[in-house]
């Protein structure tokens, strides 16, 4: 029986952007969930809102560091991913200590003013396009003394790519093939206009003084690396080829096939696929934790 159709973010988070490796990619996020706990600072008794929430991820760690009374809102656009958090808080005798908010990043009114400790995010800034107004309704339903926690990609440090490279790989046997896969994902997200590439971390901690928090902290992280990233190992083509870089757009092997002829794409991916598993790429990625109080 073919399982029942999914919004885009819950198909993304649960099926498309993982390859079919869900362990693996829990495993790979599970440091980024820690250190945005980390950062929020969690005391026994507190409720926190998990902006974006997704699969529950943050919301269910937070609730191993906040004892018995602890409690956890999880928001997020897609009612299929909150179905899904419901169901996992049920399996894991949790359903008590939490609530469920369908709500964008943009209008958190719902919450009313000072009704939350601690607000954390996750990969949620990156894909809406007025930042200004998420931050804006951060602040007021957090305490006083309460605590933001972020963590954000920061896209447009990948740059733009020259001819004979794509993602990291030599193309130059292949660039007219690989120009054209290129400029299907220019097209579905412009690097000039779209939500992922508008900003940087100096603008999240412009964004944050403005929406009125204090003691503003970021952590920026870049990397130019070559190599997988790590934990890849033997999945490496699979992930690189079959998984959909984000919610937005298709995986690589899809826009191949969409976008050339069968013998172009066999072509392009049967260059592709041995510098990726070889490792013969660069990386280029950048991150920022942040992470603020409002004072009053």
């Amino acid at each position: 029986m073919a399982e029942p159709s999914r919004d885009i973010w819950a198909e993304w988070l649960l099926r498309r952007g993982t390859a079919g490796d869900k362990e693996g990619w829990v495993n790979f996020l599970r440091p980024v969930r820690d250190r945005v706990l980390e950062n929020a600072r969690l005391s026994g008794g507190e409720t926190l809102l998990d902006v974006g929430a997704g699969d529950g991820l943050i919301a269910f760690g937070a609730l191993e560091r906040m004892g018995e009374e602890g409690r956890v809102i999880l928001s997020d656009v897609s009612q299929d991913l909150l179905d899904h958090s419901r169901s996992l808080a049920e399996q894991k005798g949790v359903a008590g200590r939490c609530r469920y908010l369908r709500a964008p990043a943009t209008d958190l009114s719902s919450l009313g003013d000072a009704s939350v400790d601690v607000v954390t995010t996750r990969s949620v800034l990156i894909y809406v396009r007025d930042k200004r107004r998420a931050f804006s309704e951060f602040h007021p339903v957090l305490k006083p003394g309460g605590r933001l926690s972020i963590f954000e990609p920061v896209a447009s440090f990948s740059g733009t790519e020259t001819r004979d490279v794509f993602l990291g790989c030599d193309v130059s046997a292949v660039a007219d093939l690989a120009e054209k896969v290129k400029a299907f994902y220019h097209r579905a997200q412009p690097r000039d206009s779209d939500p992922m590439y508008d900003f940087d971390e100096r603008d999240l901690v412009r964004l944050a003084e403005e929406a009125g928090f204090a003691e503003v902290h970021l952590d920026f992280e870049a990397e130019v690396a070559r190599g997988n990233p790590p934990g890849w190992g033997e999945k490496a083509w699979d992930i690189f080829a079959k998984a959909a870089p984000n919610p937005l757009v298709p995986s690589l092997e899809e826009v191949a096939e969409r976008e050339l002829s069968p013998e172009g794409a066999e072509r392009l991916l049967a260059h592709l696929k041995p510098l990726v598993e070889a490792g013969q790429r660069t990386r280029r990625q950048a991150s920022a934790y942040l992470r603020a109080v409002k004072l009053l």
